[in-house]
């Protein structure tokens, strides 16, 4: 348990000008870990003094980016198998104190009205349709164009309550809620765009994967065909890959979010951001798959 009156009292002395006794302070209350932070804001509440305030924000982040490193770190080492368990950790990045379970309701209201209009055993295609008429029509979830290199486009909370998002955030709720009902639509890795596949094993598809066809998430669920895709690559000179054209892993998924923040923090200038986004992407790109 921990001492109320120790943590105070270490907290009082984190404005001490000696370096050596501020570090020691410092690791002490890092040690504590997440119990320590209530403390911590309570406290900041109360100073005075701005060098005291400024210490305290810091060691509050230092410790939540601590937890949040370690969650991502069990996630990708878990097996990375639960998609919105991984944007949900990316999101707690920018937002520690995010409320999990709003999320997760908030996307399964989305799939319920989906479901509910769900009558007969409809085509892929009809299927789709209907996705997209909850999701974008009823919903109103459309990209962010206007504002595209905006970090908040990338963390969940923020594309579920503006309802705008950049390609793999809209992605990715959208290949959630299709899961949750049972249809088999999975992010494909496409360079400078990602899209969605429907991918059916039991069909004959004119491919290999059994993919029937892709989906822009960005552009309102618009359904186009593997030429589309050859087209595409060939704009940007590049050759094509396998691994352009089939879905992807969860793990690729949340690598390709964790990039996108990192440009977007380039561009504001944000340092310290970046290298903490990089050592994100160092914990998932270890020799584990």
């Amino acid at each position: 348990m921990l001492d109320p009156k120790v943590i105070n009292s270490l907290i009082r002395l984190l404005d001490d000008p000696d370096r050596e006794i501020f570090e020691h302070i410092h690791d002490k209350l890092v040690s504590y870990g997440g119990e320590v932070i209530e403390y911590l804001e309570s406290a900041w509440e109360q100073a005075f003094d701005p060098i005291q305030q400024e210490r305290i924000v810091d060691l509050v982040h230092e410790i939540q980016f601590g937890l949040m490193k370690e969650e991502l770190k069990l996630w990708y080492q878990g097996g990375a198998f639960d998609l919105l368990q991984g944007v949900i950790t990316v999101n707690k990045y920018q937002y520690p104190d995010l409320d999990e379970q709003k999320l997760i309701n908030q996307i399964e209201a989305i799939k319920r009205d989906i479901w509910l209009q769900m009558i007969y055993d409809g085509s892929p295609s009809e299927q789709i349709k209907l996705i997209n008429h909850v999701f974008y029509n009823i919903h109103g979830f459309s990209g962010n164009t206007s504002n595209h290199q905006d970090p908040q486009n990338s963390f969940l909370s923020q594309v579920l309550e503006t309802k705008k998002g950049n390609q793999i955030s809209l992605a990715i709720i959208y290949s959630i809620i299709a899961q949750k009902l049972d249809i088999p639509v999975y992010g494909v890795n496409l360079p400078q765009h990602f899209i969605l596949a429907y991918v059916d094993e039991t069909m004959e598809t004119e491919f290999e994967g059994g993919i029937l066809f892709y989906i822009n998430a960005f552009n309102k669920g618009f359904i186009f065909g593997r030429r589309d895709v050859d087209m595409f690559l060939k704009q940007l000179n590049l050759k094509a890959e396998k691994q352009f054209y089939e879905p992807c892993s969860n793990a690729d998924i949340i690598r390709r979010v964790l990039r996108n923040l990192i440009s977007a923090y380039e561009n504001l200038g944000s340092a310290e951001k970046v290298a903490e986004l990089n050592e994100l992407l160092e914990i998932m790109t270890g020799d584990h798959h």
